[in-house]
């Protein structure tokens, strides 16, 4: 086929050698099967911002550090160098992220390279060496449900003791491999440590595997591992290996706002009394 535009600097580098196919358009890129010398890998090449139907905001971006501060002064203005860096940010987040994640054992592509907006990884392929299906567009038995099901669980486990949070994960960007299920679609990646709303991201995440799954194997719609990972996220007992319930209790017991107003009304005489103590020496 005709070689995009966007992936010809990958040729002239001798990254690629050839670009075989489309494999698929979504909302914030499009991914090409291409050969790299005798193997066979994936090109995703980021859609221009005006161009997505995901448009990053700042319940996922927030957290996130950048280090020249030139740059972050033009993010923050708006200019449009700061747009530009802005949306280089956003398609390295993945590349960031693939590589803490493959590092911490967390089933994703392998990446290779990141070139002028293409990001060059491991194409996921299937027992016949085929594309990986989606796990969307499986049917899937009770029991291997409940298995890919733990599986996943244990990949957001994973991915949460390496600081990050898929924050979009569903069945549309899980990939079935040969090996079982892969992970894909990380631009959005938030973290966990830097960003206010981890904790209902990650929630979100969680009861869309269990929504999708419970499907075919019902009893899962009544587990509730988000909260129970989170609550061992914020306790410093999280790890890779943390066994889980999928049971969480609730602390249903109602705030005692009569001993909150006497801490704070205690607080603010306090500091008056310092104030005034201030005054006094100031004399």
């Amino acid at each position: 086929m005709k070689t995009p535009k966007r992936i010809e600097p990958l040729i002239q580098d001798g990254l690629v050698d050839e670009v075989i196919r489309q494999l698929m358009s979504g909302k914030e890129a499009k991914v090409y099967v291409v050969r790299c010398g005798e193997e066979i890998r994936c090109a995703k090449v980021y859609k221009e911002a005006e161009q997505r139907s995901f448009h990053h905001n700042v319940n996922y971006t927030e957290g996130r550090k950048v280090k020249n501060s030139r740059r972050a002064r033009a993010m923050e203005k708006g200019t449009k160098y700061g747009r530009k860096a802005q949306e280089e940010a956003w398609q390295s987040a993945e590349v960031d992220a693939l590589y803490r994640l493959a590092a911490a054992g967390v089933r994703v592509p392998k990446p290779y390279n990141f070139l002028e907006g293409v990001l060059l990884m491991e194409l996921v392929t299937d027992d016949n060496g085929e594309a990986a299906p989606r796990l969307n567009d499986l049917v899937l038995s009770a029991e291997l449900s409940r298995d890919y099901h733990r599986i996943m669980i244990t990949q957001v486990v994973r991915m949460l003791c390496a600081g990050i949070i898929h924050g979009d994960l569903s069945e549309y960007n899980v990939l079935v491999g040969s090996e079982g299920p892969v992970i894909i679609d990380l631009p959005q990646a938030v973290d966990a440590a830097g960003n206010n709303n981890a904790c209902s991201m990650l929630e979100r995440d969680v009861n869309n595997l269990t929504a999708y799954f419970g499907r075919f194997a019902p009893e899962l719609l009544n587990t509730d591992y988000g909260k129970e990972i989170w609550s061992l996220y914020q306790s410093g007992k999280l790890h890779p290996e943390s066994p889980l319930t999928g049971r969480f209790e609730r602390n249903e017991k109602p705030a005692d706002l009569v001993s909150v107003m006497r801490e704070i009304d205690a607080t603010l005489k306090e500091e008056e009394a310092r104030q005034l103590y201030r005054q006094q020496m100031g004399k």
